[in-house]
C-alpha cells in the first residue's frame, strides 16, 4: 500500500501543464521528420555518388580494357584518374590499395578522399583510383545545410508550437477561470456552453452546465427542506417552552422544578438551532452580522456558567482562560452553537481530567483530556454522520459537521489536533 502510494505521488509530481504538453509534443513530431528527411537524403547523397561515380569508373575500366586487349598496353589516363596494374609496370601501390576487393568502392584515409574500382584483366589486377576531395567537401556542405535546416525546423516548430499551444489553451483556460467564477445559487451564471462552438470544448462546457443543474438542484431541495422543517419546528417548540415556564410559576418540589428548568433549557437551545437551520438555509454567501453584537468574552462567561454544573456533575474539571483579549462584536446565536457543540464534544470523549476554554490568539480554542483523535478519523472528522472509532452513546455525528458549516459560512477557520500527553483540541480562528 505504501509503494502504491509512492508511485501514485511520483505520477502526480510528472504531470506537466497541457500547454507544455501540446508544445513539447508538436516540437518533438517536427524534430522527428526532419531527421527522417535528413538521413533520407544523406542516403540519396550516398546512392547517387555510388551510382553515378561507380558507374563513370565502370565505364572508363572497359575502356582501358579495350585499349590494353586492342595493343597489349596501357592507356594514359586525363580526367584526374590514376591507374595501377602492380603486375605490368613497376608502379608503387599507394597505401591501403593493396587491400582493397573488387568492385567499386570508397576510400578516407588521412591523405585524403577515392573512389575505388578494381578488376581483374586475363588475371592481371587493374586499379583506377580518382580522387574525390572536391565531392566531399561538396558533401559536407550539402550536410551543413541538411543539418541547419534541421535546426531551423525545430526552431520553428518550437515558435509555432508555442503560438498554437496558446490559442488551444486559451479558451481551456477561460473555461476554467469561468468554472472557478461560478457563485450558485448567490449569483447565478448563464449557460457556459453559450459562449463556446458546437465542438469538444463546448461539449465539456455544457457538460459542467448540466452538473451545475444538477448541483443547483440538490442544494436547492436541501435548503427546502430546512427551511420547511425549521419553520415547522416553531410550533411546538413554542408550546414547549410556554408550557415551561407557566410550569415554573407554580410551586413546584425541586426535584420538579429542575426537571421543568431542564425542560426549558432544551427549549431555548432547540429553538436557538432552529434559528441557525433557517439562518444557514437562507444565508446564500458571505457573512451573516444580522444578530452580530456579542463579545468573545461575554459569551464566553455566559456558557462557562451555563457548562461549569453539567461538567462538574460528570467527576471533571472545567477552567475558562483568557489568554489575550479578541477584538470585535460576533453573532451569538452562531458563535454559542460552535462553543456548545465543542464543549458537548469534548465532555462527551473526557472520562477524566478537565476540559478548558481558552480564548485567545485571535479566537478560541477547546481542550481536553480525552482520548484524542485517532490517526484515521482525522480527515472525516467534520463530515455529516461520521462518528469516530472512540464514538460513545448514541449520538449521529452532526454536532461537528454543523460547526464545520458554520465557520465556513462566517469566514471563520477551525482546525483540529492532538495534544501532547493526550487529549484533544479544537481551534477557532476568528480574525
Amino acid at each position: 500500500m505504501a509503494s502504491a502510494t509512492v508511485w501514485r505521488k511520483k505520477i502526480v509530481r510528472t504531470k506537466q501543464p497541457l500547454a507544455r504538453r501540446i508544445l513539447l509534443s508538436f516540437t518533438l513530431l517536427t524534430g522527428l521528420v526532419a531527421v527522417i528527411y535528413a538521413g533520407a537524403i544523406y542516403a540519396i547523397i550516398h546512392l547517387v555518388e555510388e551510382d553515378l561515380i561507380g558507374e563513370e569508373l565502370r565505364h572508363e575500366m572497359a575502356t582501358i580494357e579495350e585499349i590494353y586487349h586492342n595493343s597489349d598496353r596501357l592507356p594514359d589516363l586525363v580526367g584526374g584518374s590514376a591507374l595501377y596494374a602492380p603486375d605490368l609496370d613497376d608502379q608503387t601501390l599507394p597505401p591501403g590499395l593493396d587491400k582493397v576487393g573488387d568492385g567499386f568502392q570508397e576510400m578516407v584515409d588521412g591523405s585524403g578522399a577515392w573512389f575505388v574500382f578494381k578488376t581483374r584483366i586475363n588475371g592481371h589486377p587493374f586499379i583506377l583510383v580518382r580522387n574525390q576531395d572536391a565531392f566531399e567537401a561538396r558533401e559536407h556542405l550539402l550536410l551543413f545545410a541538411v543539418a541547419a535546416g534541421l535546426a531551423l525546423a525545430v526552431l520553428l516548430a518550437f515558435v509555432i508550437g508555442s503560438l498554437m499551444a496558446r490559442r488551444v489553451i486559451d479558451p481551456v483556460i477561460r473555461l476554467a477561470g469561468q468554472v472557478r467564477g461560478q457563485h450558485w445559487p448567490a449569483t447565478p451564471s448563464p449557460p457556459l456552453a453559450d459562449d463556446y462552438g458546437d465542438d469538444e470544448l463546448g461539449q465539456l462546457a455544457a457538460a459542467f452546465d448540466q452538473s451545475f443543474a444538477r448541483l443547483g438542484a440538490a442544494i436547492e431541495r436541501e435548503r427546502l427542506f430546512t427551511s420547511d422543517v425549521s419553520h415547522e419546528l416553531r410550533t411546538p417548540l413554542m408550546v414547549v417552552a410556554t408550557s415551561a415556564e407557566l410550569l415554573s410559576r407554580r410551586d413546584l418540589p425541586e426535584p420538579a422544578r429542575q426537571q421543568v428548568e431542564r425542560i426549558a433549557k432544551a427549549a431555548a437551545e432547540m429553538q436557538s438551532l432552529v434559528d441557525i437551520f433557517l439562518q444557514l438555509a437562507r444565508a446564500r454567501d458571505g457573512r451573516s452580522a444580522a444578530d452580530a453584537g456579542v463579545t468573545l468574552a461575554a459569551l464566553a462567561e455566559q456558557l462557562a456558567a451555563l457548562w461549569q454544573p453539567e461538567i462538574a456533575a460528570r467527576h471533571l474539571v472545567f477552567t475558562l482562560r483568557h489568554d489575550s483579549g479578541v477584538p470585535g462584536l460576533w453573532p451569538p446565536d452562531l458563535l454559542r452553537v460552535v462553543i456548545n457543540n465543542l464543549l458537548r464534544n469534548a465532555a462527551h470523549y473526557t472520562e477524566q481530567g478537565e476540559i478548558r476554554l481558552i480564548i485567545g490568539d485571535g479566537g478560541f480554542c477547546v481542550e481536553d483530556s480525552g482520548s484524542g483523535i485517532a490517526e484515521d478519523d482525522a480527515d472525516k472528522l467534520f463530515q455529516p454522520f461520521f462518528r469516530g472509532r472512540n464514538a460513545r452513546g448514541e449520538g449521529l455525528g452532526l454536532g461537528l459537521s454543523l460547526v464545520w458549516r458554520i465557520c465556513e459560512q462566517q469566514g471563520w477557520r477551525i482546525t483540529a489536533g492532538n495534544i501532547d500527553g493526550g487529549g484533544s483540541r479544537f481551534t477557532v480562528r476568528l480574525i
